[in-house]
């Protein structure tokens, strides 16, 4: 079947959905569904980017100008429904001097961001069942801090959905939420005819627990079983069990910051019997007068043969915003870092350092720093500036096995945002 069809297959049914369930009782109350379509809320983000790329062993320098338009309507309710339309535009400004992944532009560094318009969200809702809410379509799904399911939403190309979601808070401090996928909606559009869609039977299931004084205790478990012909292939199909804790204290002005978390990987379905390893996060910080400062310690388990898997996060926010660290080393991360924030002048200042090595075999990747200044004007305008520098480590193992995380990069971001 055409990708680009089943791409907007689930969309064309919620749209249809919407026309069936609103239209059919319009005789007895067209004025209060006149009402619901007209007395809904429009909304809308425009954000351009300047993106700069060295990337050692390309001889070009990347140097992508793109801006990204959303806009979107979300209707009043209707009889407990309602829904929600947004498309998306991305386009380059002036000539384009990076390959964007479609563009055929390979004497560049990769900048993901190819032009073409879409239909980005269109799901129809439901609220009629007590504390419950239901989605069916095209929609962002992010749990937690989107280590495993999120909406790469600094890509201009937003990462969406096609699936049924169910969120219920019947229980006292609790939220469960279910997701059945059939189709991510990836950041390289149906302009990428390998890329572009990942099709799949997808279950999530996430639940988080915000009853305890000391921080939110959330138990998950993911299970992706891809479809075939696909980059991502059903011998890759597997399951993600996993229990998160975050949560702060405060002594006196200050606050404690802390997280840990662990999640085992293996393989479900048709996936290969090598699939198996682990992954674990700790965090500790101190919070004070706006300032934040954290020691971080990540491991994405590796043996050699299987690294640890997350194809649906939003990869750019973890291990380190060069990008180095997209698909997990069949040797695996060790990632430890130490990140520092906080505001000076109204100006929002995020720095961090990172260094990589191996889970198996023990060797360096290399080491990495990032820094961001951002700051809002007005109620609509944001302005950023971010950079961040890698410098791979040329050991004879990493140069072996990984010639790629040998290689340094730095990139350099410009960028200004109007969100309505």
């Amino acid at each position: 079947m055409n990708k680009k069809k089943v791409r907007h297959s689930l969309t064309y049914s919620a749209c249809m959905g919407v026309c069936l369930v609103a239209f059919a009782p319009m005789a007895q109350s067209a004025e209060t569904l006149v009402e619901a379509l007209t007395g809904g809320k429009i909304s809308g983000d425009l954000r351009y980017r300047y993106e700069w790329v060295d990337q050692e062993g390309i001889a070009k320098k990347a140097q992508a100008s793109t801006l990204r338009t959303q806009l979107g309507y979300a209707t009043g309710d209707y009889k407990n429904f309602d829904a929600f339309v947004q498309f998306e535009d991305v386009r380059a400004i002036g000539s384009e001097r990076y390959n964007s992944t479609v563009n055929h532009l390979s004497q560049y560094p990769v900048v993901a961001d190819p032009a073409d318009t879409e239909i980005n969200q269109a799901y129809l809702g439901f609220k009629g069942i007590p504390k419950t809410a239901l989605k069916y379509g095209r929609q962002v799904i992010v749990y937690d801090n989107q280590r495993f399911i999120g909406n790469v939403g600094w890509r201009q190309n937003e990462q969406t959905f096609d699936a049924l979601t169910l969120v219920n808070t019947t229980l006292p401090a609790t939220a469960a939420s279910y997701a059945h996928i059939t189709n991510v909606n990836r950041i390289f559009s149906d302009k990428n005819p390998t890329l572009g869609n990942l099709r799949m039977d997808g279950d999530l299931l996430n639940i988080g627990y915000k009853g305890l004084k000391a921080g939110t205790l959330v138990g998950y478990g993911y299970f992706l079983d891809y479809k075939p012909g696909q980059s991502i292939p059903v011998t890759a199909s597997n399951k993600t069990l996993g229990l998160r804790f975050d949560g702060a204290y405060a002594i006196d002005k200050t606050k404690l910051l802390y997280t840990a978390e662990y999640a085992k990987q293996s393989n479900y379905s048709n996936g290969a019997s090598t699939i198996d390893a682990d992954y674990g996060y700790a965090m500790l910080g101190l919070g004070l007068q706006g300032m934040q400062i954290k020691f971080n310690y990540e491991l994405l388990g590796g043996d050699g043969i299987y690294g640890f898997a997350t194809p649906l996060a939003t990869l750019h926010a973890f291990n380190g915003w060069a990008d180095k660290f997209l698909t997990t080393p069949k040797d695996g991360i060790k990632d430890a870092f130490i990140s520092a924030g906080g505001a000076l002048g109204g100006v929002s200042l995020l720095a961090a350092y990172h260094d990589f090595s191996s889970d198996h075999l023990g060797y360096q990747y290399g080491k990495e720093w990032d820094a961001q200044a951002s700051k809002k004007l007005g109620k609509y305008l944001t302005l950023l500036a971010k950079y961040a520098t890698y410098r791979g480590d040329t050991n004879a193992l990493n140069r072996t096995r990984n010639p790629v995380l040998a290689q340094d990069i730095d990139k350099f971001w410009l960028q200004a945002e109007v969100q309505f």
